[in-house]
């Protein structure tokens, strides 16, 4: 049982702790609160990874609600990427929910907090409010409207609910404690006017509720028991508490707000303003660009729900903030398509290799392995023929005894196939290599169980037989920032920073089964690295994105 505690990390010991002082197992309710106001990005993973798996941990329902309440950035788009994500990582909620569905309850709370003289209509401007609450080193100086009328107050609250004032003209704020050291306490903001149209409510409101009172408030409607959140939030937990002490009535579940180190890692930006702009200045070509660090950007990309919840999982959850090596993520989908993907052949940097001695009008199909790594993902056949592709980088005229593949006058093995030997090349008048001329051994095909085919050379080289080959369009991505931290120094422009070799489009070849390649099949092309199929593929073109490559000095 010691051995067992001593494995839970930092939130689970507080939910046990709960359980053992009287919490009811059947009380526990998580849920993951996004704002759809952008796509969900690899920090969001780790918030949905947590609360999600307590609830299958502790066998717990785990809402999804939207926190929307500021529709001036938020859209449905936004809403169904995000649906698209939590599915697509193999997660269930309970109920889809939105803070939009609280608006009535909220406002009413809040007119009794008007009435128990706890809130008040303030009409100076945001940037006069600001100032008088100073620093956290110097008192806050009241609002001249702190202490008007109840009557007053509620007259021009249901007059901001009714859209008759311009919006920044007026906003309601709650009356705590404009000495406090926490800021958060100094008299907040509990509503704004917004004459905005909400994505769910239309033209409705005229006002929104703040995401402090709104969000602490929809947590007991719902009956969260712990509320878990990024360590931004830690200073406003005083605040979240003093809001649910106005409407808890001693009987139901009190929400636990409880924070947690976020993610950052290396090489990327997840500020969703940032990320806004990339799109939007045409830096990348969408939210679900393979170079951003969005969910979906890492799902075009190839990664896969196991390697990145099996990352979230070795950066494990930490109460202090700190930098995620960018390798680690790749370790782990490169861990996880190796086990999972299927070996193919294809040539992202073509050239021509004709055996002179195998018939002109022979082919063959050769049978191969789909995956070493599985043994029940069985075999295929690859066409054979005359001339083949082969990588440009596996050829050399000459070569020193540390190049193992191919060069005149050497051998190889050509994968599943035959050993051949180098005679000669052609070269256009550039003194580029247009074509290699080889010869074959017959008796050398692998498996065919011949005293030549058991022979050893040293070199096996992937190829594309030329007469089947399926052209392919091959984008190779880099990270799309050339520093460790590219938002790191607030007085430089991120942008600064972009990488211009992000992406690198090249054309090759590919075996003829690639054809019927789905979205979400991955590949390993062989001796090259892992890619999956893009969606702007065409019956004309097939496009194929590299999710990372083969190999790198990583170590777990």
């Amino acid at each position: 049982m010691e051995e067992e505690k001593k494995s839970l990390n930092f939130i689970e010991q507080i939910i046990e702790d709960d359980l053992e002082n009287g919490l009811d197992a059947s009380k526990l309710r998580f849920r993951f609160p996004p704002e759809p106001n952008g796509y969900l990005h690899i920090g969001h993973t780790k918030a949905i990874c947590i609360n999600f798996g307590l609830g299958q941990k502790y066998n717990a329902p785990v809402n999804l609600r939207f926190d929307d309440t500021n529709p001036a950035k938020e859209e449905q788009e936004f809403v169904d990427s995000i649906k698209a994500d939590i599915d697509w990582l193999g997660f269930k909620y309970d109920q889809e929910l939105y803070t939009s569905d609280y608006f009535e309850q909220l406002y009413i709370w809040a007119v009794e907090m008007i009435k128990e003289g706890k809130a008040y209509v303030d009409e100076q401007s945001s940037e006069e409010i600001t100032a008088q609450r100073k620093n956290p080193f110097e008192p806050g100086v009241n609002s001249p409207f702190r202490d008007r009328p109840v009557e007053e107050s509620l007259e021009l609250f249901e007059k901001m609910k009714n859209g008759e004032f311009e919006e920044g003209a007026m906003s309601l704020r709650a009356k705590i404690d404009m000495a406090s050291p926490n800021m958060n306490m100094r008299d907040p903001v509990m509503y704004r006017i917004l004459k905005k149209p909400h994505h769910r409510t239309g033209e409705k409101w005229k006002i929104y509720p703040m995401y402090d009172w709104a969000h602490g408030e929809s947590d007991y409607i719902e009956q969260i028991s712990h509320s878990l959140c990024s360590l931004e939030f830690e200073n406003h937990r005083p605040l979240y508490e003093w809001y649910l002490d106005q409407v808890y009535d001693n009987e139901s579940v009190a929400p636990k707000q409880r924070e947690f180190a976020r993610m950052n890692v290396s090489y990327m930006v997840t500020s969703k303003r940032k990320l806004q702009r990339l799109v939007q200045e045409g830096v990348t070509t969408g939210w679900d660009d393979p170079r951003m660090p969005t969910i979906s950007g890492l799902r075009r990309k190839g990664y896969t729900p196991a390697s990145i919840k099996n990352f979230i999982e070795r950066v494990g959850v930490a109460k202090r903030e700190n930098l995620i090596d960018i390798q680690l993520l790749e370790f782990s989908v490169r861990e996880d398509l190796n086990k999972v993907a299927t070996r193919v052949m294809a040539v992202v940097n073509p050239v021509k290799l004709i055996i002179d001695n195998y018939p002109e009008d022979k082919e063959e199909w050769l049978e191969t392995e789909n995956n070493p790594e599985d043994e029940n993902a069985g075999t295929r056949q690859v066409p054979f023929s005359r001339e083949l592709y082969i990588e440009r980088e596996d050829f050399q005229e000459e070569a020193d005894k540390k190049f193992f593949r191919l060069k005149l006058g050497g051998e190889v093995r050509l994968k599943a196939g035959y050993i051949i030997k180098a005679e000669r090349v052609e070269k256009d008048d550039k003194g580029q290599i247009t074509t290699i001329f080889a010869t074959y051994d017959e008796d050398s095909r692998s498996g065919s169980g011949t005293e030549a085919s058991l022979r050893k050379v040293k070199g096996t080289l992937h190829w594309v037989s030329a007469k089947h080959a399926l052209p392919i369009e091959i984008r190779t991505y880099e990270r799309l920032f050339t520093t460790e931290q590219p938002d790191a120094e607030k007085e430089v422009d991120f942008m600064n920073f972009i990488n211009p070799q992000s992406l690198r489009i090249s054309h090759g070849f590919a075996e003829p089964s690639l054809k019927d390649a789905t979205l979400d099949d991955h590949f390993q092309f062989q001796r090259i690295g892992y890619y999956i199929k893009d969606r702007d593929s065409s019956d004309d073109q097939l496009v194929f994105n590299r999710t990372v490559t083969l190999k790198d000095g990583y170590k777990p």
